[in-house]
């Protein structure tokens, strides 16, 4: 059965991709499929950093092991695709929106409130990367491609459910809500303000 993803309701996003995206992605395939691979190997590194920092907290060292061994899969399974292409793997490039989103971060004050923050920080690039994969699911006019971001798409939204999640085991579930709400506030604006580029997942 074919798992359905619609933005504004599973993954709460507030501000959808605007179509033409697809449309540039699709003409940037070598920098849109590099750009993809450095973001799973940056998720696989974050993880590893999570665990690290916080490896008192056996629920959370748990979930996020075998998702260290996920993402870098997806890492090899993007350079899978580009050699089959004939493609190369480009230089990676700075990600201005996870570095919003990293400035947007609590920094200070309460430990709880920054792990909040980092874990709601991942779960927010986990939908917007699922949204985008879906949307290359259904734009592309290469059908491989499409099956190739599908699998994706389903992969990201169960990682987006699982910060989530990880968040509500170690926080009060109302403060979770209401900062998560902030967040998707704050994304909202930031994906109005950036550029609208093909060859950025994000």
């Amino acid at each position: 059965m074919e798992l359905s993803i619609d933005t504004r309701t599973i993954l709460g996003l507030r501000l959808p991709t605007d179509p033409r995206w697809v449309n540039l992605a699709a003409i940037s395939l070598e920098e849109i499929l590099t750009d993809h691979a450095y973001c799973e190997q940056k998720a696989a590194t974050t993880c590893i950093s999570l665990i690290q920092r916080y490896s008192e907290r056996a629920e959370l060292v748990k979930a996020l092991s075998p998702l260290v061994t996920e993402e870098w899969g997806h890492f090899r399974a993007v350079l899978a695709e580009m050699e089959k292409r004939g493609l190369k793997l480009g230089k990676q490039r700075k990600d201005l929106y996870v570095n919003e989103l990293f400035a947007f971060q609590k920094t200070g004050g309460h430990l709880e409130d920054r792990l909040l923050d980092q874990l709601l920080t991942m779960a927010l690039i986990e939908a917007r990367s699922c949204e985008r994969f879906k949307r290359l699911s259904e734009g592309l006019a290469d059908k491989n491609l499409q099956r190739f971001y599908r699998k994706f798409m389903e992969s990201e939204a169960g990682h987006y459910t699982l910060f989530l999640k990880l968040a509500e085991t170690y926080i009060d579930k109302k403060k979770v809500r209401d900062r998560w709400k902030e967040w998707l506030q704050f994304e909202a604006g930031l994906m109005k303000k950036m550029e609208l580029r093909g060859d950025r997942i994000h």
